[in-house]
């Protein structure tokens, strides 16, 4: 009897003790999701104050004459080449890097050995963490010189192309160069998140293929690329961000001019670029001018972003067993 008693007093004690723990983990969980509510709301604040204030700052630009806006032709004619030069460099970046990254990822993922995929992987992730201005100082110093003969050869017999149409710049200093520094340095976001993207594939998948009778590579491209599309959607769509917003590495790799067709000439200019050269020395009507750049790649890179969930939430459904 007294062992009932006391098995009873310990049964009530610990469902007490549970009651108890539960009720502090509810609260808990109140306080969590207040704090990421409040996360989630400061962003959206923080996205909304910086679009009121370039909209605010650009006001002057849109509402003046289009005379005294540089160039004389209004702010479109002085916005519609950078934009057409932020797209060019950045497509140019995409291009190279992309191919590139998703082969050095998929190298580490499958086809090196351990160590040396670590080791790799240490290198990779360690390009990321260098500043802009020094893959800007080795683009003019280093490239920039070493693709003047290149450029001169493709003036000289690709020439009849527009895209390589001479002469060719003899300082290398072109929007092709721009273009190359900027995949070097998207290079290593798409790479480090392909290949996370490439480890998580589940190895069931990867073994049924091959017990079908399937190559390496035909595991790949049946069972890895399928279950990782949105995630490599989303590493170049990350780059893409990288290379549209990149200023002092094109400030100091592109002789910038007006908007041509060809990519080994001088000439050319991105909005970031614009916005870092002149902004210093800035004042006035030529400031507001500068700021209204600035939101209209504010908007391309919203444009980018929608886009770029868009096509993700269309294979969001993909499991890797449907």
């Amino acid at each position: 009897m007294q062992k009932c008693q006391q098995s009873s007093k310990g049964c009530a004690v610990s469902s007490k003790s549970i009651q108890g723990t539960g009720g502090a983990g509810r609260a808990g969980d109140k306080v969590f999701s207040g704090i990421t509510l409040l996360a989630g709301c400061l962003i959206l604040t923080v996205l909304f104050a910086v679009a009121a204030f370039l909209l605010w700052q650009a006001l002057p630009t849109f509402t003046a004459s289009s005379s005294d806006i540089s160039g004389g032709s209004g702010f479109l004619a002085y916005i519609f080449p950078l934009v057409i030069g932020t797209v060019i460099a950045a497509t140019i970046a995409l291009l190279i890097a992309t191919p590139v990254g998703i082969g050095v990822a998929l190298f580490i993922s499958h086809y090196a050995p351990r160590r040396l995929a670590q080791t790799l992987g240490y290198v990779v992730d360690l390009l990321a963490a260098i500043p802009s201005v020094v893959y800007g100082a080795w683009g003019m110093t280093v490239l920039a010189p070493a693709l003047v003969g290149p450029y001169n050869w493709l003036a000289d017999n690709a020439g009849w192309f527009p895209l390589f149409a001479g002469p060719a710049s003899q300082t290398g200093k072109t929007m092709l160069t721009a273009g190359i520094v900027l995949a070097v340095m998207v290079l290593p976001i798409i790479t480090s998140l392909s290949r996370e993207i490439f480890l998580q594939t589940p190895k069931l998948h990867e073994e049924a293929a091959l017990a079908m009778g399937a190559t390496r590579w035909e595991m790949i491209r049946m069972s890895v690329f399928p279950f990782a599309r949105p995630g490599i959607i989303s590493a170049v769509m990350l780059g893409l961000g990288r290379a549209l917003g990149e200023t002092m590495a094109v400030a100091l790799v592109l002789s910038s001019g007006g908007l041509i067709a060809s990519l080994i000439r001088p000439g050319n200019q991105t909005i970031a670029a614009e916005i870092a050269l002149n902004f210093p020395e800035a004042y006035g009507l030529r400031l507001s001018e500068l700021i209204a750049a600035g939101l209209v790649l504010f908007v391309i890179t919203l444009i980018v972003n929608v886009i770029a969930r868009w096509i993700i939430s269309r294979h969001k459904e993909f499991s890797g067993a449907n």
